[in-house]
């Protein structure tokens, strides 16, 4: 049984490969390079540490009365 070749993930991985060779590969470059796209476009930026505690059960959950 093969499988079709799904051409957003072969797209997905095009734009990965495209972004490797334009920093040579370099996680460092490419996360910076994201942050200050981030930062010029305005676009939200997901922050675990502050989901993580806003998703925190309260006391009274905790304890089966919520």
């Amino acid at each position: 049984m093969s499988k079709k070749p799904d051409s957003i993930i072969e797209e997905i991985h095009e734009a990965r490969r495209a972004i490797a060779k334009r920093f040579g590969g370099d996680i460092r470059k490419i996360s910076e390079d994201a942050r200050k796209r981030q930062q010029r476009e305005g676009r939200p930026v997901w922050h675990p540490e502050e989901a993580n505690q806003a998703a925190a059960p309260t006391d009274a959950a905790a304890q089966g009365h919520g």
